[in-house]
């Protein structure tokens, strides 16, 4: 089931409010945050790879090749948050009241952001072996938190309990 366009909306929205926060947390500049080039596509608008039914977001990293030379000062990468609605959805609507779209959604917005910063930023290798990605999941995420702590209240510090480490996160959303 894909977002509506009133989601879309929000999600919209909520990703303008996680670049504020992510960008203050890291203390970036517009134009800083602007380097970071990243698109955010929900289901409807995503490729076959780019699905993945086992995350609530899934982080593509492509490459733009201007002309011959792939070393060419035209040349970029950038990054494709690809939001899996059917699953977002899913969390919200099983955890009844518990947990809320919006925080939810400020919370994924946010750590994705934190993932295109610290790769950009060559903190992490996008193409980091398996262990070294599971150690990379833990650190975004304890920045995460810390980058949503200004804005923190019920219903986001739930969500943020259900993302730290002494819970299961599948034992929450699956």
């Amino acid at each position: 089931m894909p977002f509506n366009m009133p989601q879309i909306s929000k999600v919209a929205g909520i990703f303008s409010e996680a670049e504020i926060l992510v960008s203050r947390y890291f203390r970036l500049s517009h134009g800083d945050m602007k380097v970071n080039r990243y698109d955010v596509k929900t289901l409807v608008h995503l490729e076959d790879h780019e699905v993945d039914k086992r995350a609530f977001a899934h982080l593509c990293k492509y490459y733009c090749q201007k002309g011959r030379d792939a070393a060419s000062s035209e040349s970029f990468h950038f990054y494709r948050i690809c939001l899996q609605d059917d699953r977002i959805l899913d969390a919200v609507e099983r955890a009844k009241s518990f947990i809320k779209f919006s925080p939810l959604m400020l919370y994924i917005a946010a750590h994705e952001l934190v993932h295109v910063i610290r790769f950009n930023r060559e903190d992490s290798d996008f193409d980091a072996p398996l262990e070294a990605k599971r150690v990379e999941e833990e650190k975004v995420h304890a920045i995460t938190r810390n980058v949503l702590q200004p804005v923190n209240g019920p219903d986001l510090g739930l969500v943020i309990d259900c993302f730290s480490s002494q819970y299961q996160i599948g034992d929450i959303f699956n």
